[in-house]
C-alpha cells in the first residue's frame, strides 16, 4: 500500500526512469487547475529531492503562469506495465525560460528538441506512493513525432511568433514571461 517519504529512493528513481509519460498539475491562487500529460526524453532526476523536466511548445502555457504565481506543483507517474504503482512528487517549482541564466545550467541534460520552451525544477517536499491497482495495463508503442515535426517546420522565428500569439498568457490571463520584456 501507499507510503509517504521525504525524498526519492533508488527504487522510485528506477521506476521514474522506466516511465514513458508523466502528468503535471498546477494551479494559481484562483482560477483553473491545470493537468497536462508529458512524454518523450524530457525528465531528469537531479537528486533524491530535486527533479527537472523540459517543457516543449504547446497550445497553452498554464504551468509557467501558475508556477510564477505560487510555485506549487505535483507530478504523477503511473505504472501502465508491470507491477501497479502510482508515484506523486509534491513540491515547489521554478521555471527557467531560454532567456534566463539558469536555463543554460540544465539544457545540456536533454537532447536538442525543436520547440524547447522552458525547464521546470521541482524541489520535493513530499513523495507519495499509492497502490495503482485500478490503473489499466497499456502497452507502449512509440513516442509521437508530430510535435517535433511541427516545431521543426516552424523554425525558431515561427516558434517565437507562436509563443507571442498563444503562450504569453494563461487561460486565466496570467503572464507567462515566455519572451523577454
Amino acid at each position: 500500500m501507499g507510503q509517504r517519504l521525504d525524498q526519492l529512493n533508488d527504487k522510485l528513481i528506477s521506476f521514474i526512469e522506466n516511465q514513458h509519460m508523466f502528468f503535471v498539475a498546477t494551479a494559481g491562487a484562483e482560477g483553473r487547475v491545470n493537468v497536462s500529460p508529458k512524454g518523450g526524453d524530457t525528465f531528469r532526476v537531479i537528486s533524491n529531492n530535486e527533479v527537472i523536466w523540459l517543457n516543449l511548445t504547446g497550445s497553452g502555457n498554464e504551468t509557467s503562469a501558475h508556477v510564477q504565481e505560487n510555485g506549487r506543483m505535483t507530478l504523477m507517474f503511473c505504472a501502465f506495465e508491470g507491477n501497479p504503482l502510482i508515484l506523486r512528487l509534491y513540491g515547489q517549482a521554478e521555471v527557467f525560460h531560454s532567456h534566463d541564466s539558469e536555463f543554460s545550467q540544465y539544457i545540456d541534460l536533454f537532447p536538442e528538441l525543436p520547440g524547447t520552451r522552458q525547464i521546470f525544477k521541482l524541489k520535493l517536499d513530499l513523495v507519495q506512493t499509492s497502490c495503482g491497482m485500478s490503473v489499466p495495463y497499456f502497452d507502449f508503442k512509440e513516442d509521437r513525432n508530430q510535435l517535433n515535426a511541427w516545431a521543426e517546420k516552424q523554425g525558431p522565428e515561427g516558434i517565437e511568433d507562436y509563443w507571442n500569439k498563444k503562450n504569453r498568457k494563461s487561460l486565466d490571463g496570467r503572464e507567462t514571461k515566455i519572451l523577454p520584456e
